[in-house]
């Protein structure tokens, strides 16, 4: 693991499925290119800690993306 997305997941209360579900969908974007997936897992995942986005979106946003 590049960057420690886990950790942040967990301070912002992110079940470990829809984690899953956000490393899985991050992962298939950029599926030469673990650091850049890990970075927006990473990204998608302060964004929700900070307020200023809803897990729920981010995930309707990328499977409709």
């Amino acid at each position: 693991m590049i960057f420690d997305y886990a950790a942040a997941a967990h301070r912002a209360g992110i079940a470990g499925d829809k984690l899953d579900r956000l490393v899985a969908i991050m992962r298939a974007e950029f599926p030469d290119d673990e650091m850049m997936a890990e970075l927006h897992i990473l990204r998608a995942v302060l964004a929700v800690e900070r307020g200023e986005a809803s897990l729920e979106h981010i995930l309707r946003q990328e499977v409709a993306g």
